[in-house]
């Protein structure tokens, strides 16, 4: 009999139209994102607090430089985390390990208080552990279609929406617990989310079969069109040939054409992420010195409902997909769906503690952190949308959905850089309205489901088999020069503010996403040819 799907017989059982497998992949990198978001939304805020508040008091531009650094290395490690699941450990053994050492990296940071070693210590063993766990998680999901067809690029889409869920919560659950009850708090508490999606992936990862074992033999990279004689040229013209020199040539030369194109896309993606890791960083800082946070009487009773529902709406969305998993996995995978359903009970209890806190308040304060809640509320709330969308007629090319993505990416610095020109040239504080961080980070979302995602797609289907983990790799390596660069750019706020003003900072994050994004849409055809029949 054979499989719709790869892996086990378990893994043809579907959810949402997609194999079982895929929402085990979904909830571990569910709680992975949960640890990364939660940490990553405490970071600067907590490096530039006061010492009263618990905080190490550092100013803006060294918090933004090593937060820079830390974005950028969690997304170098990945290369040498892709060659060792390559090569050595399997995709499946390597996200088990990337995903205690990143355990124990959160343990540490919770330590800070006793010395500062352990802070350094808890940052080194996230950045290693992110580097086994990431790419090779990613890669497990590819493997999981048989076919390199609009399907697989609505499953990544459905996957990254597992990755937002775990940011939303993350940032929701450990920015809170981490600004108003205790930063180590914070700290402490995306580790056990951590622990518990190792747990769960652990004992159901016989659902993939023989996926993400350690490799065992050669694969030819040649499509199914090769193999039976027929290839494209550079020029999509269809020819036969059955001489096995010929063949070997032309494979080596489509190999060479789509990497060629994972290239361009990484290079494309640098600006992209440069842009939008400004989020943790300077958006941050936006949030707590320049955005009139407080809210009183009416307008805090509102914001309390308008939380309340944005929390317990996806957190009930996310609980249905749980049962659906639960529905066709549980009887085989018992143990790995009890780990997960304690996460969840957890969680509820942890939310539900939050929300009577607030509403127990007179007044509400808006915690800086929670404005990145908007990103993934938002890639919950379109992420179905957009993969319908992938799978219509609707469907535009790669390089088009990038090229849209940066442009959207920008508008979105536009509509900050518009709230911002108010601000008085090299003001520390400032009371702007709300609106416009909201409405960055709907642009931002939007735009990411034009890139991000479908990036991840290309890559699957693009790399040659054996090297699938390390063209990951080299794909997060862009991530890596980006988030050096958006460091390094985002330490300039207070310069370019005092010197020009707030609005010319963020027109700089507008003005460059925009152009890259002209640009790959004018060379969409050629890279299209070079992709040899992918779509």
């Amino acid at each position: 009999m054979e499989f719709k799907f790869g892996g086990s017989e378990i893994n043809q059982r579907t959810v949402l139209g997609h194999p079982s497998g895929l929402f085990v992949l979904f909830f571990t990198e569910m709680w992975e994102r949960f640890s990364y978001y939660g940490m990553r939304a405490l970071l600067v805020l907590f490096l530039t607090s006061s010492i009263m508040d618990e905080g190490w008091a550092w100013d803006r531009q060294e918090a933004l430089i090593l937060y820079g650094w830390y974005i950028g290395l969690v997304y170098v490690t990945p290369i040498f985390g892709g060659l060792i699941a390559d090569k050595l450990l399997g995709y499946r053994n390597a996200v088990v390990w990337g995903a205690l050492v990143m355990t124990l990296g959160h343990a540490s940071m919770a330590l800070e208080g006793f010395t500062d070693m352990f802070f350094y210590l808890g940052l080194l063993l996230l950045i290693i552990g992110n580097g086994l766990f990431k790419p090779n998680i990613s890669s497990i999901v590819g493997q999981l279609y048989k076919t390199e067809d609009k399907e697989k690029d609505a499953g990544y889409t459905i996957f990254y929406m597992g990755i937002n869920a775990g940011a939303f919560l993350g940032i929701l659950l450990c920015g809170y617990i981490g600004e108003n009850i205790g930063w180590h708090w914070g700290f402490g508490l995306a580790g056990i989310f951590m622990f518990f999606g190792m747990l769960q992936f652990y004992y159901a990862q016989k659902i993939f079969g023989d996926i993400g074992l350690k490799p065992t033999k050669e694969i030819d990279y040649v499509d199914q069109k090769t193999i039976k004689g027929e290839v494209q040229d550079a020029g999509g013209k269809k020819f036969k040939d059955e001489s096995p020199e010929k063949k070997t040539e032309i494979s080596a030369k489509v190999k060479g054409d789509r990497i060629l194109v994972i290239s361009v896309f990484a290079f494309f993606t640098i600006f992209f992420w440069w842009a939008f890791e400004q989020a943790g960083g300077s958006m941050t800082i936006f949030a707590a010195d320049y955005t009139d946070r407080v809210l009183v009487g009416d307008g805090a009773l509102t914001f309390k409902v308008i939380n309340s529902i944005i929390t317990i709406v996806p957190l009930l969305v996310i609980t249905y997909v749980l049962f659906m998993l639960f529905k066709q996995t549980f009887s085989t995978y018992a143990k790995s769906n009890l780990f997960l359903g304690t996460s969840f009970v957890l969680v509820w209890g942890i939310v539900i503690f939050i929300l009577y806190r607030e509403f127990m308040a007179e007044a509400s304060e808006v915690p800086a952190s929670w404005f990145s809640v908007l990103n993934s509320l938002f890639i919950i709330l379109f992420a179905p949308i957009f993969s319908k969308i992938w799978e219509s007629k609707l469907n535009p090319s790669g390089p088009v959905k990038f090229g849209i993505g940066l442009i959207l990416l920008g508008i979105g610095f536009g509509a900050l850089a518009y709230g911002a020109s108010g601000i008085p040239q090299g003001a520390q504080v400032a009371s702007v309205s709300m609106l416009w961080l909201v409405l960055a980070y709907f642009f931002h979302t939007i735009g990411e489901l034009c890139v991000s995602p479908v990036g991840l797609s290309y890559v699957s289907k693009l790399s040659p088999p054996k090297l699938v983990g390390l063209m990951f790799g080299i794909w997060f390596m862009a991530n890596f020069l980006a988030g050096i660069l958006g460091g390094y750019t985002g330490g300039y706020i207070d310069y370019i503010s005092e010197n020009y003003s707030m609005a010319v900072f963020f027109l700089i994050f507008t003005s460059i996403p925009i152009l890259m994004g002209l640009i790959m849409i004018g060379i969409n055809k050629f890279l299209v040819k070079k992709m040899h029949g992918i779509r």
